[in-house]
């Protein structure tokens, strides 16, 4: 298997900026609405495709349920000071973005379980909205750049940031600002009412089977735990759990878990290379503020039942909903349930199986 040799576009900056307020611009316990399970666990037996999913996982839903708008939610992943995060293994799927310093921060989607308590929020990014453009729904955050503020605007999304839904954000005292913001996916949907439409299904699923048998076209390589190198200071570790059909997450060697003691989970990993363009704008530590170009196309990765395999991803405009496919050309289908993507910057370090795996 020849694995990718992928620049550090951001590594070296620091990250400092953007907390609550609008600043300066581009060139727990859980809800769940059809399960009380908080963390779904891959299928791995052939099963009959449901009539009515939730589209950003593939499990079953009600058609009222399928029909909620999508809350995203941007969660600070600074090390140390943003742990642990609350919320995160609540939600359906998980964009990992590079931002100032290496470090990287999450949006996190919810549609199929509320968090009662998520955070810490912190602020948008250029790169929010080529993501949320085609998903639309709620988008809360903490504030940030005016200009990124706008583009945010134009995709259509509703804003239930700090800015708009202030009351329904609240500091926890016991960390440090701006690590400290936290919020409700409950009192957010309160808060915007009936607004929002449901977002599409982003992902094909596989009904038949583990990720190896769905997607037989591909040259897969057993990896119960693999790396992304997402800069210069961060890498993420993946590792594989067949009893419980999860991937955990440890960054920079260091297991991460949510604020209830759980580990953090996913169902599938997808890691794209993309660009990472630096924008006109500085932050207030006078670095440089990039960030992830998901348009266009590239190589891809990916992680599905302890196995992985390459291929591509392709997103020719910003409303486009992004398309995987093998080399051969062929759909990649995932796993019903949670899937994280991580934006790996372009010639950073390759995806490697660990020592350990």
């Amino acid at each position: 298997m020849n694995y990718r040799v992928v620049v550090v576009a951001v590594a070296g900056l620091v990250l400092t900026s953007c907390g609550s307020a609008a600043s300066s611009p581009l060139s727990s316990t859980t809800t769940s609405r059809a399960t009380t399970t908080t963390t779904p666990r891959a299928t791995t037996t052939t099963v009959k495709e449901p009539s009515a999913i939730f589209p950003l996982t593939g499990l079953p839903a009600t058609k009222a349920e399928a029909s909620l708008p999508a809350l995203e939610v941007k969660i600070d992943n600074a090390p140390g000071v943003a742990w642990p995060q609350s919320g995160i293994n609540q939600a359906d799927v998980v964009y990992e973005e590079v931002v100032e310093g290496g470090i990287t921060r999450y949006m996190a989607i919810f549609q199929s379980h509320e968090a009662p308590v998520v955070g810490p929020v912190r602020s948008v990014r250029y790169s929010d909205a080529l993501i949320v453009a085609p998903i639309g729904g709620l988008f809360a955050y903490s504030g940030g750049i005016p200009a990124f503020v706008t583009a945010l605007h134009q995709t259509g999304v509703i804003d239930v940031g700090a800015n708009v839904a202030g009351g329904e954000y609240y500091r926890n005292n016991s960390r440090p600002e701006p690590h400290n913001l936290f919020t409700s996916t409950i009192a957010l949907r309160k808060f915007a009412g009936s607004e929002g439409k449901p977002p599409p299904e982003l992902f094909s699923y596989s009904y038949s089977g583990s990720g190896a048998s769905a997607n037989p076209s591909a040259h897969q390589v057993s990896m119960p735990t693999a790396i992304v190198t997402m800069s210069s200071v961060e890498n993420a570790q993946w590792s594989w759990n067949s009893s419980t059909g999860l991937y955990t997450r440890t960054t920079n060697g260091v297991p991460q878990v949510d604020s209830s003691g759980r580990p953090v989970t996913t169902n599938n990993v997808i890691i794209e290379d993309v660009p990472y363009p630096l924008t006109q704008y500085i932050d207030p530590a006078g670095n440089p503020v990039p960030y992830a170009n998901s348009i266009g196309s590239g190589d891809a990765y990916f992680l599905i039942g302890g196995k992985e395999f390459a291929g591509t991803w392709s997103k020719p405009s910003e409303f486009a909903i992004t398309k995987y496919t093998t080399f051969s050309g062929k759909r990649v289908d995932l796993v019903p349930g949670r899937t994280w993507v991580m934006f790996a910057p372009i010639g950073v370090g390759p995806v490697v199986p660990s020592s350990n795996g």
